[in-house]
């Protein structure tokens, strides 16, 4: 079981309408895909992992700047974690977890949005709610890891 980029190009974009065919997710990566087809782009922000020949789980993972960090203290860049998807058949069998885990090992913190039912996933993956800020969160309920030496960040009252 290993995690991979995955490239963009036409083979990969097949291979994510099988997710959205299974109405898993409400937010398909197909999308993302279509802006994004440059051939086997290298910097794809797409991650996933092959059973065989088949794409049975994948993430987006997107770099961000410490100047727009809103979360963690001290400032720094750290990672968007977005769209974790296990196909159905391949749910409950460490797919997912590998993902997070792959994910931790760049050693930033990570922000991620938990869907519906998700929660209790992210909880045992070591993320945690952050406070909720109304300016800042527009609806969501972010869950953020934190790597060792990093904390939340206090919001102030406008």
């Amino acid at each position: 079981m290993q995690v991979e980029r995955l490239k963009i190009n036409y083979k990969t974009l097949e291979e994510f309408k099988k997710f959205k065919e299974y109405g898993v997710q409400e937010l398909s990566m197909l999308e993302d895909l279509q802006e994004n087809i440059i051939e086997d782009n290298c910097d794809s922000p797409f991650y996933g992992i092959y059973y065989g020949d088949k794409l049975v789980a994948r993430m987006s993972l997107y770099e961000r700047s410490a100047k727009y960090d809103l979360y963690f203290d001290p400032p720094q860049n750290y990672l968007e974690l977005w769209k974790l998807e296990v196909l159905p058949d391949y749910q409950f069998k460490g797919y997912g977890k590998k993902l997070v885990e792959f994910a931790k090992s760049f050693g930033v913190p990570i922000k991620t949005n938990s869907r519906m039912k998700s929660k209790e996933f992210w909880e045992k993956m070591g993320f945690q709610t952050v406070t909720y800020d109304m300016d800042r969160d527009l609806g969501q309920n972010p869950l953020v890891w934190y790597p060792e030496g990093v904390k939340e960040k206090k919001q102030t009252a406008n």
